[in-house]
């Protein structure tokens, strides 16, 4: 479980395709004017200035996040946010000196009355005891509220996804958010469509900056293996569930 290393994008934490690939053009709102962008984030450019991760998902992280997402291993989250602390560290720079709102993915409260737990927040709050400068975050746990359930998007194209996932939450303390720099805090960032359509709401409420940080990302290289596995693991859960 190492972290991510090599050439990624600069906004979205994509690996990319080649050493030389295309630098950026300068845009007065993207994360780094002159760093190298992957081709989407080329073509648009995403609600939030930066994303980033600690490793691939995959191996033996997978597994980790699989405990305790669906074993309900809680203690996983201590060493899982161990990981998002370190993903955290590499926005540190980005971060003006005010206060950062941490804003953790939410679960339709039905999910999370199965589960027991919201995953991202567990990991959120064990990462915030750990990062160097924990007094300049605060957790609002929750800020963010998925408002209706979605359907799965395994097999949906990339446009399918946004339009499933648009719509689905909701800011519930705007005056909050106004003004204010949002850090958006999940496990995995597979397409990156759920956390785009939390930065977007909130960019919406006024937020002046949403940044992401995720324990795992999907790269490019294993995103038909990650596929595979989401498949699986729908078929798990719908077996469980009964």
């Amino acid at each position: 479980m190492r972290p991510i290393a090599g050439g990624l994008c600069a906004i979205c934490g994509e690996r990319l395709i080649s050493p030389f690939a295309f630098a950026a053009e300068p845009v007065q709102s993207s994360a780094e004017s002159g760093e190298t962008r992957c081709g989407l984030c080329r073509r648009l450019e995403p609600p939030y200035l930066k994303a980033t991760a600690y490793g691939s998902y995959d191996g033996g992280l997978r597994e980790l996040i699989h405990l305790l997402k669906y074993n309900g291993v809680r203690p996983a989250a201590n060493v899982l946010g161990r990981m998002l602390a370190e993903a955290v560290e590499d926005l540190q720079p980005h971060f003006s000196g005010t206060e950062v709102l941490i804003a953790p993915v939410p679960l339709h409260a039905r999910k999370q009355r199965q589960r027991g737990f919201n995953q991202s927040e567990l990991i959120a709050r064990s990462a915030l005891k750990l990062t160097s400068t924990g007094s300049r975050f605060h957790l609002s746990a929750n800020l963010l509220e998925r408002c209706r359930e979605t359907t799965s998007q395994i097999g949906l194209s990339r446009h399918q996804r946004r339009e499933n996932i648009r719509g689905a939450f909701r800011v519930t303390k705007p005056d909050d958010v106004n003004g204010r720099e949002v850090l958006v805090v999940d496990d995995v960032f597979t397409t990156g469509t759920t956390v785009s359509e939390c930065a977007r709401i909130l960019r919406r409420a006024g937020a002046s900056r949403v940044y992401v940080a995720t324990v795992a990302r999907t790269l490019k290289t294993e995103a038909q293996s990650a596929m595979r596995d989401s498949e699986t693991e729908a078929r798990v859960a719908m077996a469980a569930a009964g």
